[in-house]
């Protein structure tokens, strides 16, 4: 397929889908149960590019995104989050990936013993990219809440990074307490991505 015959496709896509460049099961699971009931189809899409060095989320999804596009030709968008802690001077904020990998929940648990001030925020930066665009459009969202002080999940069930000890105000329950239906009433991701499906819906009424 010609790159000219693969923009047109991309273009006729528009609106109706969007393709999630990522390769983690449970953030496509949320975004696809976010997007449903706007009528967007989401596929998920293994051609994440490379995330630059930053404290910003946005400048991390903004080039990760570009590189997705530039990969596929399709209309695409890409998360970055991040994990905020008050007492630990914002650590891990946009390292929270790297920070579970090496040290995981119980790293900051241990880093959170004895301390009483457990305020902490997700934040979330969705980063669309097509070919009509000449830079991304971005999308935020934060969930504030606290760092628990054991991981609590479901029974039986695995969970997805900081969950576990993520508590978000308004809940009595972690993250990973919740079901996807419940997570996304709180949740830093779910509250990007509605604001992505508007905008994107938005845009395809605008092309017509």
């Amino acid at each position: 397929m010609s790159r000219k015959e693969n923009n047109n496709q991309s273009f006729s896509l528009k609106g109706k889908v969007a393709f999630f460049a990522t390769g983690n099961v449970n953030k496509f699971n949320e975004a696809r149960s976010i997007l449903s009931p706007y009528g967007i189809a989401v596929g998920m899409l293994r051609v994440k590019g490379d995330e630059i060095q930053s404290d910003s989320l946005k400048e991390i999804a903004q080039a990760s995104v570009i590189n997705a596009y530039k990969r596929s030709r399709l209309p695409i968008f890409v998360e970055d989050a991040g994990l905020f802690i008050d007492a630990l001077s914002g650590f891990p904020g946009p390292y929270a990936a790297y920070a579970y990998k090496t040290i995981h929940n119980s790293g900051i648990l241990r880093l959170m013993e004895n301390v009483k001030n457990r305020r902490a925020k997700f934040q979330s930066v969705i980063a669309y990219c097509d070919e009509t665009l000449c830079q991304p459009e971005c999308f935020d969202g934060e969930s504030n809440g606290e760092i628990t002080l054991t991981e609590r999940r479901q029974k039986g069930k695995s969970a997805f990074g900081f969950d576990p000890i993520f508590q978000p105000v308004g809940s009595s329950k972690s993250f990973a307490e919740m079901t996807i239906e419940e997570k996304n009433g709180f949740s830093h991701r779910a509250m990007a991505i509605r604001k992505f499906a508007e905008w994107y819906k938005q845009s395809l009424f605008a092309k017509k």
